[in-house]
C-alpha cells in the first residue's frame, strides 16, 4: 500500500488521502459498499464498476463458509471469482462473534463456530482467519478481534480488548511468514467499547505496532450505544492513530455519520445500509431519504434526484414508477440500490472536493440544512462537529436542536 495525504481541511480533521493498492487507487474518504458473500444484493460487479465505485468489501467468514477456499484458491482469488476487478477490503469474521453470538464459544485460541448452514463446528483462529484472506486475495486484510456487544460492560470488555492485541500479534507474525506483506495490507482494529481508559490502552498498544501495519480500524460501534458516546470514541482514536495511515470507521452508513467521521479524522466506512434500506424502498437524498412506497409517490413523475448521475435518475425513471415495482419487482430494489450507493459516492465526493477546495466547514453547514431543514439539527452531530470548530448554528441560531440519534426518515405520506 502507498498512502499519501494530500491535503487537510484547516478547521477540522478532515483530510483527502491517495491510497494506492495493488488493484488501483482509491481516493479517500470513501465509502465502501458492502459485498459481505462477494455480491453485492441485486448488481453485477460490472454494474458496481460503472458507478465508479473502486472500493468494495466481502466478509472472511462468510467466504469461508461458501464457496470455501479451495474454490477461492482454484480460481486465484476472489477478485476473479466475482469479477471485480478494483480493490476489495476484507472483514475478517470477528463482527460474527457478536451477529451469531449463538454460534460461537471463544477462547484464547480463536473462536470455535457452529456453521449457521450445517451445524459443523469451525475453529477460526487469527491464523487460520489471515489464511482465508490470503486464499481471498483481497487487497486490504482486518485482523480477527475479539468483538462484544457494544453495550457490554464490566471485565469481559478488558478482556476482549486485551486478546484483540494479542491476537493482532498473531495475524502479524503469520501474515509477515507467508511473504504477502507487499501484496496485501493488513489492518488494526482498536477496540475497548465504550470506555475511554480501555480505548486508549488499546491505542497505546496498537500504535506501538504501526511499523507492522497497513492502517487501523475503529470497531467495536454502530451497535446501539448512544450517539453521544459514538462521536466522543471515534474522536478520541481519530485523534491518536498515526497521521500517515488510513483510518477506518466499521459499520458507519447515515450520510451525517459519515460527515462527522469525516471531520472528526475518519478516511473509510462501510455499512450495510444503503443497499438494504434500498430493499425496503427507501432511496437517500440530499433533502433526506425518500419512503417510495408511501402513496404520495404514486403520482410523481419526477425522478429521485434531478441532480443524481446515477442510472436511475438520469434514465429518468420516475418516483410514480419505482413506488409501483418497489418491494414487488427485483428491478425496483436493483434501481434504488444503484442509486444509493451513488448518492453515498457523492456524499464522500463532495468532502473530498470541498476539503481540496478548503471549503469543507460550509460544505458541512450546507448539507445539514438541505438534509435537516426545518426538522432540527440532532444535537450530537452540533456537538461534535463544535469539537472540531464548526458550529452548523452559526449562520441558522434559531434551528431547533433535537436531542438523542434525531436520525431523520419518512415514515408517512404526511412526513
Amino acid at each position: 500500500m502507498e498512502f499519501e495525504v494530500l491535503a487537510k481541511c484547516p478547521i477540522t480533521r478532515a483530510r483527502v488521502s491517495r491510497m494506492k493498492l495493488p488493484h488501483g487507487i482509491t481516493m479517500l474518504p470513501t465509502f465502501m459498499p458492502v459485498a459481505t458473500q462477494a455480491a453485492i444484493k441485486g448488481l453485477t460487479a460490472h454494474q458496481v464498476e460503472a458507478l465508479g465505485i473502486t472500493l468494495i468489501l466481502n466478509n472472511t467468514y462468510h467466504l469461508n463458509l461458501r464457496p470455501g477456499t479451495k474454490i477461492l484458491r482454484d480460481v486465484g482469488g476472489a477478485h476473479r471469482f466475482q469479477g471485480w476487478r478494483h480493490n476489495l477490503l476484507t472483514d475478517s469474521g470477528g463482527f460474527q462473534l457478536v451477529s451469531l453470538n449463538k454460534f460461537t464459544q471463544i477462547t484464547e485460541e480463536g473462536a470455535l463456530f457452529a456453521s449457521p448452514f450445517t451445524g459443523e463446528p469451525t475453529m477460526l483462529t487469527p491464523e487460520e482467519s489471515i489464511s482465508i484472506q490470503h486464499a481471498i486475495g483481497s487487497d486490504i486484510m482486518m485482523q480477527l478481534d475479539d468483538v462484544v456487544h457494544t453495550l457490554t460492560v464490566g471485565p469481559r470488555v478488558g478482556e476482549a480488548m486485551w486478546r484483540t492485541i494479542r491476537w493482532l500479534d498473531r495475524c502479524i507474525d503469520f501474515h509477515e511468514n507467508s511473504g504477502r506483506k507487499n501484496s496485501q495490507s493488513l489492518f488494526a482494529i482498536v477496540q475497548g467499547g465504550i470506555d475511554p481508559e480501555l480505548r486508549d490502552q488499546c491505542l497505546d498498544e496498537m500504535v506501538k505496532r504501526k511499523d507492522r501495519v497497513a492502517g487501523y480500524a475503529i470497531g467495536g460501534l454502530s451497535g446501539g450505544e448512544e450517539k453521544d458516546t459514538f462521536w466522543r470514541i471515534i474522536k478520541q482514536c481519530a485523534d491518536k492513530l498515526p497521521e500517515d495511515r488510513p483510518r477506518y470507521s466499521m459499520g458507519i452508513g447515515f450520510a451525517e455519520d459519515l460527515l462527522v467521521c469525516v471531520a472528526l479524522g475518519v478516511d473509510m466506512a462501510d455499512c450495510v445500509f444503503p443497499t438494504r434500506t434500498a430493499r425496503f424502498g427507501v432511496a437517500l437524498t440530499f433533502n433526506g431519504p425518500l419512503n417510495i412506497r408511501l402513496k404520495k409517490h404514486a403520482t410523481d413523475l419526477r425522478p429521485i434526484d434531478e441532480t443524481c448521475t446515477c442510472p436511475t435518475c438520469t434514465s429518468g425513471t420516475s418516483r410514480a414508477m419505482l413506488h409501483h415495482i418497489v418491494t414487488l419487482e427485483t428491478a425496483g430494489a436493483h434501481a434504488l440500490t444503484q442509486h444509493n450507493i451513488v448518492f453515498q459516492a457523492r456524499v464522500m465526493g463532495g468532502a473530498r472536493d470541498a476539503i481540496m477546495n478548503g471549503t469543507f466547514p460550509t460544505y458541512l453547514k450546507t448539507f445539514f440544512a438541505n438534509y435537516f431543514g426545518d426538522t432540527g439539527y440532532p444535537e450530537w452531530c452540533v456537538n461534535a462537529l463544535r469539537s472540531v470548530g464548526v458550529d452548523l448554528l452559526e449562520d441558522r441560531p434559531h434551528t431547533k436542536i433535537i436531542a438523542g440519534d434525531a436520525t431523520k426518515w419518512e415514515y408517512s405520506d404526511a412526513a
